[in-house]
């Protein structure tokens, strides 16, 4: 998983909670400045915040992303982790 160095957003809860969750599930992430250049290359693409959790991108410009297996799974589990420490 790629995600972009936060020199230009703010590094929130919820980016380094997702992020937390891809590691403990052994999947490699990649903090790193990244080219518009490359999103003709990805395979699925998403934002978090407070509000919008982890979001599926449909679209950028004239690509088109799946939502994939990844994306949910990331997704699923933020969502269990947040409505468990609400529920608690």
């Amino acid at each position: 998983m790629h995600t972009p160095i936060p020199d230009s957003f703010l590094d929130g809860i919820t980016r380094r909670t997702v992020i937390e969750i891809a590691k403990s599930k052994n999947i490699k992430v990649n903090e790193r400045k990244i080219s518009p250049k490359e999103l003709s290359s990805f395979v699925g693409c998403f934002l978090t915040g407070t509000a919008a959790e982890v979001t599926p991108v449909s679209k950028i410009l004239e690509q088109n992303y799946k939502v994939c297996n990844l994306i949910l799974d990331l997704s699923s589990s933020y969502e269990k982790l947040v409505r468990k420490k609400i529920a608690a």
